[in-house]
């Protein structure tokens, strides 16, 4: 595997640390070591395709909106500045597409963030990732 002090990783190199982010399974707990790694990896399929779309899972709207900042800054996207603040657990999903965002309570166990990168074409990167850590870009 690529070197964390690498700039760049392949592709496939990237797909290998992600893989254990399978949307499915509970997050796994990523080290503070680990996390330069995982921005890398995520920032790679980033790059690569046309758009993402964003899913966050967190226990507070406040925890949600921080992180939403910090991936959409991330991704190159202005994030929104209007969206409500309710109590409690809470759902945001943000298309960098088209800018749609809401946010919403949310009653799952899951915790993090879901990253779906799109391509406009079928041949094109199309993978989702999940749930990344909250703080990944803070």
């Amino acid at each position: 595997m690529t070197s964390q002090n690498q700039t760049n990783l392949t592709l496939q190199d990237a797909k290998k640390i992600l893989n254990k982010f399978n949307c499915v399974d509970i997050a796994p707990i990523v080290k503070s070591s680990e996390k330069a790694l995982v921005r890398k990896a995520i920032l790679a399929f980033a790059r690569l395709s046309d758009y993402q779309i964003l899913g966050i899972c967190a226990d507070t709207a406040e925890e949600g909106l921080a992180a939403m900042k910090g991936y959409s800054l991330a991704f190159g996207y202005e994030p929104p500045s209007n969206l409500p603040i309710i109590e409690g657990p809470v759902y945001i999903k943000l298309n960098g597409k088209n800018g749609l965002c809401y946010l919403d309570s949310y009653s799952g166990h899951h915790r993090g963030v879901l990253v779906s990168c799109q391509s406009h074409t079928q041949s094109g990167i199309n993978e989702m990732y999940g749930h990344l850590p909250l703080d990944l870009f803070d």
